[in-house]
């Protein structure tokens, strides 16, 4: 997708001719813990710049569009802490809260509309995810919710084009 600063690709995206980015979501994960210290953190920071430049990129080209981040972390990311240092997924909401909330498309090109950390456990027979908004660890947001959140802000930032009637996008006619 072309952006502000340069093409760039981005994991998932809705556009139209009419209204340009609508909704892009960027998805990043960590599920190996790290060899030498056994926790999940190792290239959280490269995981937090590769993300931020994908907002900029995008937001200096469609500033209505809806920027959604996605940080997949295993389970124990939630669990791993020491007496020397609290949990990776504690360290990413401290880290990331700065860029989650974008309400205005006028506001900060590096923040995304919303930031989700998901802890996932995947086996052979079954996949648990739990979503977080990054800044508030202790409260659960079901996935159904992380959309029909996402696809409100499409609707307010595009009333012309789209209304949300309950949990559905439609078009506005």
């Amino acid at each position: 997708m072309a952006g502000g600063l340069g093409a760039k690709k981005v994991d998932v995206t809705w556009a139209t001719e009419e209204a340009g980015l609508l909704l892009a979501i960027s998805v990043k994960s960590i599920n190996f813990r790290d060899n030498r210290t056994g926790n999940f953190q190792k290239n959280l920071v490269n995981r937090r710049g590769d993300m931020l430049m994908e907002a900029v990129t995008l937001h200096r080209r469609f500033p209505y569009g809806v920027l959604a981040g996605f940080f997949f972390l295993d389970k124990g990311a939630e669990n791993d802490d020491t007496t020397r240092r609290r949990s990776t997924f504690a360290n990413a909401n401290a880290r990331l809260r700065l860029f989650t909330g974008r309400n205005d498309p006028a506001g900060r090109d590096e923040q995304f509309e919303k930031f989700y950390l998901i802890l996932l456990e995947a086996t052979p027979t079954a996949t648990e995810l739990r979503a977080f908004e990054v800044g508030a660890p202790d409260v659960e947001v079901p996935m159904d919710k992380v959309v029909t959140g996402l696809l409100s802000i499409v609707a307010e930032r595009n009333p012309d084009f789209y209304e949300l009637d309950g949990e559905n996008l439609r078009s506005a006619t």
